[in-house]
């Protein structure tokens, strides 16, 4: 039986991504294919690459002055935060290294914003595939290659059990980073009875992440992974990155508590 896994969008919160892998490695799990979305593309590289303890060392490194100097602020790169920086970063890692030639089957998905086709990108240039399937539309700039203008796979799959299906797994652990609603909701401060000031705004936001964990559920009433990993992190604000070490603690929680399914299941 092949296992794959599906690691779903979330910003910040992907950090959870390495918590839930960890634990696999620790119990002698083998991840044979791994897919990812946006964050779970950029965690899902790196662990398909063998590189997952450097990428664990920057995420509980990553401080607020690191998240600012990383940015680049201008509309005209097609974004509001330039994607230079993050790209020279990348390559650090990557260089100039195939999808091809890591070490496990690995996909990105993005979405070609001109058509709204899901596109899985499994072949080519690691750093541009990531780039794409994380470049959220206004805030990171798209990557144009061809005829498509490639954006954040979020929109159309945030948990990509699909691609990992076409990779060749038999059994798919998807990990949803958006399901954990009520706790964000009130993270915002809504709740039934309470003062809900400035709701507006407030609202905008709970309505987004609405979206987002209903869109997750439905494509995962579609393409159904055979267990997920849904870890209780709603607390967590989706665009700090500074929150690795609680993040991966509770990533390894989440996956804790399904361990003995897993098990059962791989026997």
């Amino acid at each position: 039986m092949r296992l794959g896994i599906a690691l779903g969008g979330g910003a910040g919160l992907g950090w959870a991504h390495i918590g839930v892998l960890r634990v696999l490695e620790a119990e002698g799990i083998d991840v044979d294919v791994i897919s990812g979305t946006s964050i779970g593309a950029i965690v899902g590289a790196c662990a398909a690459a063998d590189m997952l303890d450097e990428l664990e060392e920057l995420a509980r490194d990553v401080g607020y002055k690191d998240m600012f100097m990383m940015s680049e602020f201008g509309f005209n790169q097609g974004g509001l935060i330039g994607a230079g920086k993050i790209e020279r970063k990348m390559r650090e890692y990557f260089g100039v290294k195939t999808i091809e030639q890591l070490q496990k089957p690995f996909a990105a998905v993005a979405v070609d914003i001109f058509t709204g086709e899901q596109i899985d990108l499994d072949k080519g240039d690691v750093v541009t595939a990531v780039r794409a399937s994380s470049a959220i539309p206004g805030v990171l700039p798209p990557v144009e290659t061809g005829h498509m203008m490639l954006v954040d796979g979020g929109l159309v799959d945030p948990v990509p059990v699909r691609a990992a299906r076409e990779l060749g797994a038999d059994f798919v652990i998807g990990v949803d980073l958006q399901n954990d609603y009520e706790h964000r909701v009130r993270s915002y401060g809504l709740e039934p009875g309470g003062p809900n000031k400035r709701a507006a705004f407030k609202t905008a936001r709970a309505g987004a992440a609405l979206l987002l964990k209903t869109l997750g559920k439905l494509r995962m009433s579609i393409d159904k992974p055979e267990l997920v990993i849904s870890p209780e992190i709603g607390h967590v604000e989706v665009a700090d990155f500074t929150k690795a070490d609680e993040l991966i603690a509770l990533g390894k929680k989440a996956t804790y508590d399904v361990l003995p399914q897993i098990h059962h299941a791989l026997k």
